[in-house]
């Protein structure tokens, strides 16, 4: 039997378990600093979540947390009502069942319903692609630092718009405000 998933947004009460599940998805998959690094830069999202400027959804199994997402808001020169997907996590044996498609296609439907026009993301073009996410130009879409991985940096429309018409610089949230994680 296949146990049944349910998304709902993250609370202030399951934070400390959102935080963890990062750092364990991301020690596993890439390195235990990596996985200290993300879990940061979820603790300072996290201290955020009262507030609009971060919204974080989880995947929930027989009341546990295996799998969150969190938008950030990105503030464009044009007031467009923008946000960041990042970072992304399922656990480990969780993975492949595209509980990840699933929750990030959630987050996205209510981001869409709470008036956003655009999300960007920076990662896995082949993953991302699947859930909508088509490649950004940085001359187009600025980042708010220089990407290590620019065939990484991807949006999607929210409002039915091709990405291309999208333009113009962004600042972004306090824990994505450093050049190291770009």
């Amino acid at each position: 039997m296949v146990p049944t998933v349910e998304f709902s947004r993250i609370l202030p009460e399951s934070v400390a378990e959102a935080r963890i599940l990062f750092r364990n998805v991301f020690s596993q998959s890439e390195s235990e600093e990596e996985g200290v690094l993300v879990e940061r830069v979820v603790h300072e999202l996290t201290d955020e979540l009262d507030k609009e400027a971060v919204v974080g959804f989880g995947a929930w199994v027989s009341g546990g947390l295996i799998g969150a997402i969190f938008f950030s808001q990105m503030t464009f020169e044009h007031g467009l009502q923008a946000f960041l997907l990042a970072p992304v996590g399922v656990e480990t044996n969780h993975q492949g069942r595209g509980i990840g498609q699933a929750l990030i296609q959630h987050g996205l439907n209510k981001m869409k319903r709470s008036g956003v026009q655009f999300v960007a993301t920076y990662g896995d073009p082949s993953f991302y692609s699947r859930v909508g996410f088509e490649s950004l130009s940085e001359q187009l879409v600025q980042p708010p630092f220089s990407l290590s991985q620019p065939e990484g940096w991807l949006g999607q429309s929210l409002e039915g718009r091709d990405v291309k018409t999208y333009s113009g610089g962004f600042t972004c949230v306090l824990a994505f405000n450093n050049a190291s994680l770009w």
